[in-house]
């Protein structure tokens, strides 16, 4: 267990603010804007720390050519062989494979890339946690209701189409999660804008904080991907 403690333990503290979050007072005209800013949507504008350590930039390079390329070798191989998969019991190299790699409900390769792509942050000197809209997340907002937009001039249209009419274009906003108004609309999201209006965003353009999530750590001479979960 003394093996797992700092990993967990940053897990814990990282997600504690989202439990208290959610304990919070949720008469607020509206989750996912911070106090006093008014109408306007907060922002998340992408981090990514990873030239601050270029053995961990190489790393990650050779990590998304090997998921580009769905090479479960090399992918494998990143893997340690205590990697966490979910917040219980299930762990190392075979669940890793059987949960995630041949999972029949999850697409691992392309959420992987994105969660590379999406740079992020170091949390210590020696581990680095992605994607940033995990590892950056404001506080002071509601992770379980509220979506990062991870793109500029994403439109919100007024209906969940392309033909649809477009309300407005946001870049880098943050903006609450609704449940669909009538029937799920594969490859739409329903948001509320901070001024009280709702629409659809394609959902390729917005993620949820709590989404799955990369942790990467250094030990014994090398990087390794220590935990890949999702959730609370």
């Amino acid at each position: 267990m003394g093996f797992w403690c700092p990993l967990l333990v940053a897990i814990a503290v990282t997600l504690s603010f989202l439990s208290s979050i959610t304990a919070q007072d949720r008469s607020r005209p509206h989750p996912c804007v911070a106090p006093g800013a008014g109408s306007v949507e907060p922002t998340l504008k992408p981090v990514d720390e990873a030239s601050r350590r270029p053995d961990f930039l190489d790393f990650r390079r050779r990590l998304q050519d090997a998921v580009a390329r769905r090479n479960e070798v090399v992918v494998l191989a990143s893997v340690h062989p205590n990697v966490r998969v979910s917040f219980g019991d299930s762990g190392g190299i075979q669940a890793f494979r059987k949960d995630v790699l041949n999972s029949r409900t999850e697409d691992f390769w392309g959420e992987f890339a994105t969660i590379l792509r999406l740079g992020g942050r170091f949390r210590q000197e020696n581990a680095f946690d992605a994607p940033y809209t995990f590892s950056t997340w404001p506080s002071e907002l509601d992770s379980f209701e509220c979506l990062a937009v991870i793109g500029t001039r994403v439109r919100v249209r007024a209906a969940p189409g392309l033909n649809a009419r477009i309300l407005t274009a946001l870049d880098f906003a943050i903006v609450r999660a609704l449940p669909s108004d009538g029937g799920v609309t594969a490859g739409w999201t329903r948001v509320q804008l901070a001024d009280g209006r709702t629409g659809y965003i394609a959902s390729r353009y917005v993620r949820s904080p709590i989404d799955h999530r990369a942790l990467f750590e250094f030990q014994d001479g090398r990087w390794w991907l220590m935990a890949y979960v999702a959730g609370d």
